[in-house]
């Protein structure tokens, strides 16, 4: 099976009247609210005012074409590229931490779509002896998809479902790292990116699950806490995801977990001159007007969870 077809398949028809009406989109004043955007960046020195036409659309989308919550967004998207080199830099896939990654994890956005327009990604560990810096870099990657998304969502989506599988879950992974990274990395998906996220599946669920979830409740939005569930095993999905647009390894008929992440890889390849670019888009605090930001009231956790009792 090539790269290419298991991608990213874009709505039309029916599905994609039914996203653009979902998201406030309306064609007609699309370039005007373009024009907007990009001429509130111009005046923003302390922010890069030279972004793709398709990563401004795909913010509009996110934020419902609502201005505020825009500019909002996007001034956070760039706040969180300088405050996150661990995330933000060295982005080249082919680097052998990275590659060596891939094999030990899966963390790819599926090809296909919801029957009401929603994207789906799986983050899956595969080998149960992650350390620290590959917890780490698992976050770096799955916002390398994200950004390659941001440029490739042609016509956008009606939100976001996240998979997490805790097949592999040790006591041992979160003492690995720190509350700030776990709160750095919730941030940048909640109010860095302009996803909705809409449900989250937490499958092969154990009770170190119910732990660990409590330990990070408070860094997630109230909205999206109502949004999360929890499945002993991966037929619960079935109940809130069609069967054709899952992978095999959860009991879908779409292309495996392997298949989608090898393709993912040789689109993260192609991207590699364009991450490396991309190093340099971030806010200059030097330059924002007012107070700049306090990176350690932003993420307002201190210490790591090894004083914590996990059982």
């Amino acid at each position: 099976m090539s790269s290419d077809s298991v991608m990213l398949v874009q709505p039309h028809g029916e599905l994609l009247a039914k996203i653009r009406e979902d998201l406030h989109e309306v064609v007609s004043s699309r370039e005007n609210d373009l024009a907007a955007i990009k001429d509130w960046l111009k005046k923003q020195p302390h922010l890069p005012d030279e972004m793709e036409d398709s990563f401004l659309l795909n913010f509009l989308r996110g934020c419902s074409f609502s201005m505020e919550k825009c500019k909002r967004k996007m001034d956070m998207y760039f706040t969180m590229r300088t405050a996150c080199p661990e995330f933000f830099t060295n982005r080249d896939i082919t680097r052998p931490e990275l590659m060596d990654l891939m094999i030990r994890a899966q963390n790819p956005t599926l090809p296909g779509l919801t029957p009401g327009g929603r994207r789906i990604t799986v983050c899956r560990g595969l080998d149960k002896n992650l350390e620290t810096h590959q917890i780490l870099d698992a976050f770096k990657i799955i916002m390398m998809v994200a950004d390659v998304r941001l440029r490739e969502e042609t016509e956008g989506v009606a939100g976001h479902v996240f998979i997490f599988d805790a097949s592999i879950l040790l006591p041992s992974h979160i003492l690995k790292i720190s509350p700030t990274m776990i709160k750095k990395f919730l941030i940048c998906l909640q109010e860095a990116y302009p996803l909705k996220v809409k449900e989250v599946h937490v499958v092969n669920a154990s009770p170190l699950v119910d732990t660990i979830y409590n330990i990070v409740k408070p860094f997630i939005k109230e909205k999206i806490k109502n949004r999360i569930f929890f499945h002993k095993d991966y037929t619960g999905l079935h109940e809130y995801i069609p069967v054709d647009i899952l992978p095999s390894e959860y009991g879908g008929t779409s292309s495996s977990l392997e298949e989608i992440t090898r393709a993912w890889l040789v689109k993260l390849k192609e991207y590699r001159p364009w991450f490396k670019k991309q190093e340099s888009l971030k806010a200059n605090e030097a330059l924002r007007p007012g107070k700049p930001t306090d990176y350690d009231e932003l993420f307002g956790v201190n210490g790591s969870f090894r004083q914590l009792s996990i059982d």
